[in-house]
């Protein structure tokens, strides 16, 4: 069970997650580039550490290794070379996307890596708000959810992705993979996919945790009852959601969000296999 407690999100939670957010999409662009290709886009994504947020290691010309992370104990956006910083930036200067994002492209090209980084995905010249005590709030929630979906994960067998923050969502997830393969088109391509259950925590606005089977087979899904708190969606999206607050500073939070969790895998999975 999780070590964490979880606990309420901190009050005035969205300047700060927002921030993390525009700066995660800063370091995401390195990967994105440098990284070795995983499928399904998995090396572009970041690992919850006990120190924060952080990228896949990187292989750098010399021969060296090269990570980024946002540093949720130092308030520090950290270059690491071989292990040892190289550069430190402070998280709460009030950078905006574009700034932090040209700061961290100059660090990275003192150790060789340079090349068509998509800035769209961070520039911005809004002012970035960051509150060190909301951030560690934050985080220990982050890493208690963490653990709470390792958990989950750990029950579903080896069809599984890794557990992984994705800077362009900012939210937190894996994959379960069914048997079943699906087609769909999408700019007059056409492709195939396997059917999945995506799991995972958004934190912003009211922040909540999701399990989203697709396809999403509504004539029967919808007619099942999730335990309480927990809710299909189909406005926008179609999966389910349960709102962090209806849990949060529960003693028994964690087995409230794995009963959540696995309700939605039991009947989901019998549509996602052949």
């Amino acid at each position: 069970m999780s070590t964490h407690h979880l606990n309420p999100m901190p009050e005035n939670l969205e300047p700060t997650r927002a921030t993390l957010h525009q700066y995660a999409n800063v370091i995401g662009v390195v990967p994105r580039v440098h990284a070795e290709a995983r499928e399904k886009w998995w090396h572009v994504s970041l690992n919850v550490t006990e120190r924060g947020l952080e990228t896949d290691v990187m292989a750098l010309p010399d021969g060296g290794t090269l990570n980024l992370r946002l540093d949720l104990r130092s308030h520090e956006l950290v270059v690491e070379k071989n292990g040892e910083a190289t550069k430190r930036i402070p998280l709460d200067a009030g950078r905006t996307g574009t700034e932090m994002g040209d700061a961290v492209l100059a660090a990275v090209a003192e150790h060789g890596l340079r090349g068509a980084f998509p800035r769209e995905k961070f520039e911005s010249d809004e002012a970035r708000q960051y509150d060190r005590a909301v951030a560690e709030g934050f985080f220990e929630n982050l890493t208690a959810i963490h653990e709470v979906l390792a958990i989950h994960r750990s029950r579903l067998g080896d069809s599984v992705g890794p557990l992984q923050l994705w800077p362009h969502g900012f939210d937190l997830a894996f994959e379960w993979f069914g048997t079943r393969v699906e087609e769909y088109e999408e700019d007059g391509d056409r492709h195939r996919l396997p059917a999945q259950c995506n799991f995972g925590f958004y934190p912003g606005g009211r922040p909540y945790l999701y399990a989203n089977p697709w396809p999403f087979e509504a004539d029967l899904l919808l007619a099942v009852d999730l335990p309480s708190g927990a809710d299909w969606h189909i406005e926008g999206w179609e999966g389910s959601m349960l709102n962090y607050d209806e849990v949060a500073g529960d003693a028994a939070a964690a087995d409230r969000i794995l009963d959540y969790l696995g309700a939605v895998h039991e009947v989901a999975a019998p549509t996602l296999l052949v």
